[in-house]
């Protein structure tokens, strides 16, 4: 429980928390951005010998996005003494604006692109560079579709057995409308399985590692905090939040080569956006430049391609440098206080010296157990620019 004193100290602080929390609850990205119509539209794709571009349908919108702004930037943020925080907050509502827009946005082609832009950034010369330095090493000796494979159900048991080491409870629910193999829902506390997927053993730890060491370790960890918006996200979270992710497949033993190549995939891919690529010819790029397997390729142009343009998964490859890079140094515990970005660790710091923010309960475990043998790996990820 807040101490009663703590809350009459930064009344205004906490009411402007309060507020922001209420108005966030619409706004979760992942419910809106996933296509209903996948299965559909990959076989028609696939009938078409690839020429096909897909028009996938998405949820409809239930918020006014107009109300939501204004109320958003009615809050009287002057009203927070501290600079740091009140900078924290202000950079929130102009992230969480972005959100709306791009929400808003969804299936209305270059709108959401450019929304997409401003909330998600676009890769570097550095990050691009950086994917093909990755693409040049051989993985042919590691083939996942060789490997015993296993159903969503199978999946299930899986994650709930690995999910016994952390003490928290949530819902894993099975969808045919999510284009990644598995997600965690934030505000749901629930980790949702695609329904039709076969997950190799490997996999499964990736995942496992993945959604449940770190995002759902984050999740909980945020509702242990004074303030919500370590639930609802700082600025560029995703960013660390994936870094940290990854991170965790890295420590664990369970990254591979393969599964790094497929991130540097998805920053060519959105890098073929931004040339003005469509569906098909970044799936073609994928598989014939590429040599990918189709229905990895379709994933991938599936998750860059959905709305008119997401730019989010180009994030996933320079967080992962990052965090690796920080992590020679310091303690990841502070990142993992909720959904926070390294960018903001001065201001995490301070929130906790004031009692504002409380130290992380859970502790994502490959980072104390380290298992990363991989030579192979380190030397790329530490070759990264």
């Amino acid at each position: 429980m807040i101490e009663q004193m703590l809350i009459e100290k930064y009344q205004s602080l906490f009411d402007i928390d309060a507020n922001l929390n209420r108005l966030v609850k619409n706004i979760e990205l992942l419910k809106y951005i996933n296509p209903l119509n996948i299965e559909s539209e990959k076989k028609k794709f696939f009938a078409s010998k690839f020429k096909y571009n897909p028009d996938f349908h998405y949820p409809k919108l239930k918020f006014n996005g107009y109300k939501l702004h204004r109320l958003f930037y009615s809050q009287r943020l002057e009203r927070i003494e501290d600079e740091d925080i009140r900078q924290l907050y202000e950079d929130i509502i102009y992230e969480y604006s972005g959100l709306i827009e791009c929400i808003e946005t969804i299936d209305h082609g270059k709108k959401f692109y450019y929304n997409s832009l401003k909330s998600f950034g676009t890769p570097t010369e550095v990050d691009i560079e950086n994917a093909r330095f990755i693409l040049r090493f051989d993985d042919s000796e590691f083939d996942e579709d060789m490997l015993p494979m296993y159903n969503a159900e199978e999946a299930k048991i899986y994650f709930e057995e690995f999910s016994r080491r952390y003490d928290f409870k949530y819902k894993i629910k099975l969808s045919t409308n999510i284009s990644a193999a598995a997600m965690v829902l934030n505000n749901m506390q629930t980790l949702v399985l695609r329904k039709n997927h076969k997950f190799s053993k490997n996999q499964l730890k990736v995942l496992s590692n993945h959604e449940i060491g770190v995002h759902l370790v984050t999740t909980f960890n945020a509702l242990e905090q004074p303030l919500k918006v370590f639930s609802n996200g700082f600025p560029n979270n995703v960013e660390t939040q994936e870094g940290l992710a990854v991170y965790s497949e890295y420590m664990s033993g369970c990254l591979t080569l393969t599964r790094l190549k497929e991130l540097a995939y998805r920053v060519i891919s959105v890098d073929s956006l931004i040339k003005g690529y469509s569906f098909a010819d970044t799936f073609d790029l994928l598989v014939n430049q590429y040599k990918l397997n189709k229905n990895k390729a379709f994933v991938i142009t599936l998750r860059v391609h959905r709305g008119g343009g997401f730019t989010k998964d180009h994030l996933y490859l320079p967080g992962l440098k990052k965090v690796y890079q920080f992590a020679k140094n310091e303690n990841l515990n502070d990142l993992l206080t909720g959904k926070v970005s390294i960018e903001y660790l001065h201001t995490i710091k301070k929130l906790q010296d004031n009692g504002l923010a409380v130290p992380s309960r859970y502790i994502t475990d490959a980072y104390q157990s380290n298992k990363e043998l991989n030579r192979n790996l380190d030397f790329i990820l530490k070759s990264l620019k």
